[in-house]
Protein backbone atom coordinates (compact mmCIF):
# COMPACT_ATOMS: atom_id res chain seq x y z
CA UNK A 1 0.00 0.00 0.00
CA UNK A 2 2.72 2.31 0.68
CA UNK A 3 4.47 1.57 -2.85
CA UNK A 4 0.69 2.51 -4.61
CA UNK A 5 0.20 5.69 -2.90
CA UNK A 6 3.37 7.46 -4.63
CA UNK A 7 2.45 6.15 -7.98
CA UNK A 8 -0.66 7.80 -7.46
CA UNK A 9 -0.10 11.31 -6.26
CA UNK A 10 1.59 11.95 -9.80
CA UNK A 11 -1.92 11.38 -11.97
CA UNK A 12 -4.23 13.01 -9.44
CA UNK A 13 -1.97 15.71 -9.22
CA UNK A 14 -2.53 15.97 -13.05
CA UNK A 15 -5.67 15.95 -13.08
CA UNK A 16 -6.40 18.36 -10.35
CA UNK A 17 -3.54 20.65 -12.32
CA UNK A 18 -5.79 20.41 -15.48
CA UNK A 19 -8.71 21.16 -13.90
CA UNK A 20 -7.06 24.66 -12.30
CA UNK A 21 -5.73 25.36 -15.77
CA UNK A 22 -8.98 24.81 -17.38
CA UNK A 23 -10.73 26.96 -14.21
CA UNK A 24 -8.17 29.73 -14.55
CA UNK A 25 -8.36 29.56 -18.44
CA UNK A 26 -12.33 29.61 -18.27
CA UNK A 27 -12.38 32.65 -15.55
CA UNK A 28 -9.79 34.45 -18.53
CA UNK A 29 -12.29 33.59 -21.01
CA UNK A 30 -14.82 34.94 -19.87
CA UNK A 31 -13.34 38.03 -18.66
CA UNK A 32 -12.33 38.35 -22.36
CA UNK A 33 -15.71 37.99 -24.20
CA UNK A 34 -17.58 39.92 -21.92
CA UNK A 35 -17.42 43.60 -20.87
CA UNK A 36 -18.98 42.93 -17.06
CA UNK A 37 -18.35 45.10 -13.86
CA UNK A 38 -16.82 42.20 -12.50
CA UNK A 39 -14.33 41.92 -15.64
CA UNK A 40 -11.33 43.11 -13.15
CA UNK A 41 -12.22 40.58 -10.40
CA UNK A 42 -12.87 37.34 -13.17
CA UNK A 43 -9.07 38.26 -14.61
CA UNK A 44 -7.76 38.89 -10.71
CA UNK A 45 -9.64 35.33 -9.84
CA UNK A 46 -7.44 33.24 -12.02
CA UNK A 47 -3.96 34.71 -11.94
CA UNK A 48 -5.08 33.87 -8.32
CA UNK A 49 -6.01 30.00 -8.55
CA UNK A 50 -2.84 29.93 -10.75
CA UNK A 51 -0.58 31.55 -8.00
CA UNK A 52 -2.56 29.39 -5.65
CA UNK A 53 -2.08 26.02 -7.26
CA UNK A 54 1.62 26.55 -8.19
CA UNK A 55 2.65 27.49 -4.44
CA UNK A 56 0.44 24.83 -3.24
CA UNK A 57 1.86 22.12 -5.51
CA UNK A 58 5.60 22.51 -3.85
CA UNK A 59 4.27 20.83 -0.57
CA UNK A 60 2.00 18.62 -2.32
CA UNK A 61 4.85 16.82 -4.88
CA UNK A 62 8.01 18.66 -3.93
CA UNK A 63 9.67 21.78 -3.77
CA UNK A 64 11.03 21.59 -7.40
CA UNK A 65 8.74 18.87 -8.88
CA UNK A 66 5.78 20.54 -7.85
CA UNK A 67 6.00 24.06 -9.31
CA UNK A 68 7.70 22.77 -12.42
CA UNK A 69 4.70 20.68 -12.75
CA UNK A 70 2.12 22.98 -12.56
CA UNK A 71 3.54 25.14 -14.81
CA UNK A 72 3.82 22.23 -17.32
CA UNK A 73 0.59 20.95 -17.19
CA UNK A 74 -1.87 23.98 -16.25
CA UNK A 75 -0.94 25.42 -20.05
CA UNK A 76 -1.73 22.12 -21.87
CA UNK A 77 -5.61 22.92 -20.03
CA UNK A 78 -5.44 26.03 -21.47
CA UNK A 79 -4.27 24.35 -24.87
CA UNK A 80 -6.81 22.01 -25.19
CA UNK A 81 -9.56 24.94 -24.44
CA UNK A 82 -8.28 26.96 -27.17
CA UNK A 83 -7.88 24.29 -29.59
CA UNK A 84 -11.14 23.60 -28.29
CA UNK A 85 -12.84 26.49 -29.79
CA UNK A 86 -11.26 26.42 -33.35
CA UNK A 87 -13.43 27.09 -36.39
CA UNK A 88 -12.24 25.79 -39.47
CA UNK A 89 -13.42 28.27 -42.31
CA UNK A 90 -13.01 27.99 -46.44
CA UNK A 91 -10.03 30.88 -47.15
CA UNK A 92 -11.10 33.80 -49.34
CA UNK A 93 -10.12 33.77 -52.83
CA UNK A 94 -7.97 36.78 -53.58
CA UNK A 95 -7.65 38.46 -56.74
CA UNK A 96 -3.81 38.77 -57.99
CA UNK A 97 -1.24 41.72 -56.29
CA UNK A 98 -0.14 43.92 -58.86
CA UNK A 99 3.59 44.19 -58.70
CA UNK A 100 5.42 46.79 -55.78
CA UNK A 101 5.90 50.44 -57.59
CA UNK A 102 9.47 52.01 -58.23
CA UNK A 103 10.34 53.93 -55.55
CA UNK A 104 9.83 57.25 -57.91
CA UNK A 105 7.82 58.02 -60.60
CA UNK A 106 9.49 60.68 -61.42
CA UNK A 107 11.73 60.85 -64.44
CA UNK A 108 15.24 59.93 -63.32
CA UNK A 109 17.44 62.62 -63.17
CA UNK A 110 22.04 61.82 -63.69
CA UNK A 111 22.38 63.51 -60.53
CA UNK A 112 20.44 61.67 -58.70
CA UNK A 113 21.37 58.27 -59.88
CA UNK A 114 25.00 59.68 -59.06
CA UNK A 115 23.96 60.74 -55.58
CA UNK A 116 22.32 57.71 -54.79
CA UNK A 117 25.36 55.97 -55.26
CA UNK A 118 27.47 57.90 -53.80
CA UNK A 119 24.86 57.26 -50.18
CA UNK A 120 24.98 53.78 -50.79
CA UNK A 121 28.36 53.25 -51.03
CA UNK A 122 31.29 55.63 -49.57
CA UNK A 123 28.70 57.91 -47.66
CA UNK A 124 26.78 55.60 -46.23
CA UNK A 125 30.04 53.50 -45.21
CA UNK A 126 31.28 56.85 -43.49
CA UNK A 127 28.50 57.04 -41.47
CA UNK A 128 27.86 53.61 -40.43
CA UNK A 129 31.78 54.35 -39.50
CA UNK A 130 31.15 57.28 -37.16
CA UNK A 131 28.41 55.49 -35.44
CA UNK A 132 30.88 52.36 -35.13
CA UNK A 133 33.43 54.77 -33.42
CA UNK A 134 30.64 56.39 -31.85
CA UNK A 135 29.73 53.25 -29.82
CA UNK A 136 33.58 52.06 -29.49
CA UNK A 137 34.46 55.41 -27.53
CA UNK A 138 31.05 55.93 -25.28
CA UNK A 139 29.85 52.64 -24.47
CA UNK A 140 30.46 51.35 -21.11
CA UNK A 141 32.68 47.92 -20.90
CA UNK A 142 36.10 46.33 -21.47
CA UNK A 143 37.56 48.28 -24.68
CA UNK A 144 38.28 44.70 -26.49
CA UNK A 145 34.14 43.83 -26.22
CA UNK A 146 33.28 48.00 -27.36
CA UNK A 147 36.00 47.59 -30.69
CA UNK A 148 34.34 44.25 -31.15
CA UNK A 149 30.87 45.15 -31.15
CA UNK A 150 31.56 48.45 -33.12
CA UNK A 151 33.02 46.31 -35.54
CA UNK A 152 30.38 44.38 -36.12
CA UNK A 153 27.87 47.19 -36.32
CA UNK A 154 29.69 48.28 -39.42
CA UNK A 155 28.19 46.19 -42.13
CA UNK A 156 25.28 46.06 -40.11
CA UNK A 157 24.57 49.79 -40.22
CA UNK A 158 25.94 50.25 -43.76
CA UNK A 159 23.66 47.66 -45.14
CA UNK A 160 20.80 49.68 -43.45
CA UNK A 161 22.17 52.85 -45.10
CA UNK A 162 22.07 51.41 -48.93
CA UNK A 163 18.64 49.57 -48.49
CA UNK A 164 17.41 53.03 -46.94
CA UNK A 165 18.91 55.64 -49.65
CA UNK A 166 18.12 53.21 -52.56
CA UNK A 167 14.56 52.88 -51.17
CA UNK A 168 13.61 56.38 -50.11
CA UNK A 169 12.18 59.29 -52.96
CA UNK A 170 13.78 61.67 -50.96
CA UNK A 171 16.93 61.12 -52.04
CA UNK A 172 17.84 65.44 -50.03
CA UNK A 173 16.46 63.49 -46.56
CA UNK A 174 18.79 60.87 -46.85
CA UNK A 175 21.70 62.91 -47.55
CA UNK A 176 21.33 65.12 -44.66
CA UNK A 177 20.77 62.69 -42.37
CA UNK A 178 23.62 60.96 -43.46
CA UNK A 179 26.01 63.43 -43.15
CA UNK A 180 24.36 64.46 -40.02
CA UNK A 181 24.60 61.17 -38.06
CA UNK A 182 28.71 61.45 -39.83
CA UNK A 183 29.12 64.83 -38.61
CA UNK A 184 27.59 64.04 -34.97
CA UNK A 185 29.11 60.81 -34.62
CA UNK A 186 32.55 61.97 -35.74
CA UNK A 187 32.71 65.29 -33.53
CA UNK A 188 30.84 63.01 -30.59
CA UNK A 189 34.38 60.72 -31.20
CA UNK A 190 36.69 63.41 -31.45
CA UNK A 191 35.47 65.34 -28.38
CA UNK A 192 35.72 62.18 -26.13
CA UNK A 193 39.13 60.36 -27.35
CA UNK A 194 39.48 56.80 -27.04
CA UNK A 195 40.32 55.67 -22.93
Amino acid sequence: MTDAAPALAPAVATVVLLAAGLLAAGLLRRAWRRREPSRPWLILGSWMIVAAIVLASGPWLGPVRGPAMALAVMPLAVLGLVAAGVQLRNARVRPPREPALEPSERASKAWRGWLRVLLAGPIGGVAAMGVALAWTIWAPGAPQTRMVVGGLLVPVLWGGAMAWTLADDKILRATAVLAGVTLVTFTASILKGFS
